[in-house]
């Protein structure tokens, strides 16, 4: 919303006093001093009319503009219409001033008065465009310095959770076990972990990657989890839904909601955890049986926050959250790119 309150304040009155003057629709001498002031009152109030319809057409246009790419031609084509809005309102002004007036009607007058307010409405909507761009320029910093701070505060949640000690001792332990039992594990564990830091390294910088990507980079990490606890955990994906297009996702967030599933829930070879992944609609669907762990987890809630935040500020969405007594189920919002 653009705030042009004192703008108007001075522009509405002053354009109310050129237009006549400089279109010669009024002989001053055959007035008084009063009826001037009524008069200069009347073109006040076509100067309103102009300014507030000048900005009304602005914001509606600008819904239809969005969809033209070049910056000129939006400028032009809201110009245009805006130009006709004016003219139209001027002329209609003007001919019922020479019915309401002592004046002879003359056409000279009229076009003259016409061709002022379409060159205001001109100004104005330029004005506009200007204070427009300034404040979505401003709002675009914003939005791209707090994209960058959540940004930078999934990458150290994901270093935190992942390059911690623990994790890599547990996981070089696993490994030296399986050299010396079971070699051919061994040798798949070893390139499951080395793809799930590759994939760290290669997109920590990127705001989405596409779900076949992401996809295959949680089936590896499971892969560890999985060795790690002894198939304790299953993991299911169902993409049979999907027909066209590449969809998108924003990095490391099927990973924020395996480890939350792991972290908040008790699971044994009798009683496992079972995380289903499936394409739902324009959303992919992370789904997890619930057990909590009798006692409290120390848990601050920032994967969930963090990401959910992340996606507002990417693609202007918001996760979906469903609990009940026996599952657990988050939707994460799609972004279909089309080749």
């Amino acid at each position: 919303m653009i705030k042009d309150k004192y703008l108007r304040l001075v522009f509405i009155p002053l354009l109310g006093i050129v237009i006549p003057f400089f279109s010669g629709i009024i002989t001053y001498s055959d007035y008084s001093i009063l009826e001037l002031i009524s008069i200069n009152l009347y073109f006040i109030l076509l100067s309103f009319c102009i300014w507030t319809g000048a900005s009304w057409v602005h914001r509606k246009m600008r819904s239809f503009s969005k969809s033209l790419r070049n910056p000129i031609l939006k400028v032009f084509s809201v110009s245009l219409i805006g130009g006709l809005f004016g003219a139209a309102i001027s002329g209609m002004f003007s001919i019922a001033w020479y019915k309401i007036s002592k004046e002879n009607f003359n056409w000279a007058p009229v076009f003259r008065c016409i061709a002022f307010s379409s060159l205001a409405v001109l100004l104005f909507t330029l004005l506009y465009e200007i204070l427009y761009l300034s404040t979505q320029r401003v709002l675009y910093t914003k939005i791209v310095d707090q994209l960058d701070w959540e940004r930078s505060k999934a990458e150290m949640s994901v270093l935190k959770n992942e390059l911690e000690p623990h994790f890599i001792f547990n996981s070089l332990n696993t490994l030296s076990y399986l050299i010396l039992n079971d070699p051919q594990t061994a040798h798949e564990f070893n390139s499951k972990l080395a793809s799930v830091y590759k994939y760290f390294l290669i997109n920590k910088d990127r705001e989405l990657i596409t779900l076949q990507g992401e996809l295959e980079f949680i089936e590896n990490y499971f892969f560890v989890l999985q060795v790690r606890h002894d198939n304790k955990l299953h993991l299911s994906t169902d993409l049979s839904n999907h027909h066209e297009g590449t969809l998108m996702i924003l990095p490391y967030a099927l990973q924020v909601l395996v480890e939350n599933a792991i972290k908040h829930n008790e699971f044994s070879d009798a009683d496992p955890l079972y995380i289903k992944v499936v394409l739902n609609g324009e959303y992919l669907q992370i789904k997890n049986n619930k057990k909590p762990r009798p006692y409290a987890v120390n848990s601050t809630g920032i994967g969930l926050r963090n990401l959910s935040s992340r996606y507002r500020l990417v693609c202007n969405k918001d996760i979906l959250i469903e609990a009940t007594d026996n599952e657990f189920t988050v939707k994460l919002p799609l972004i279909k790119s089309n080749p």
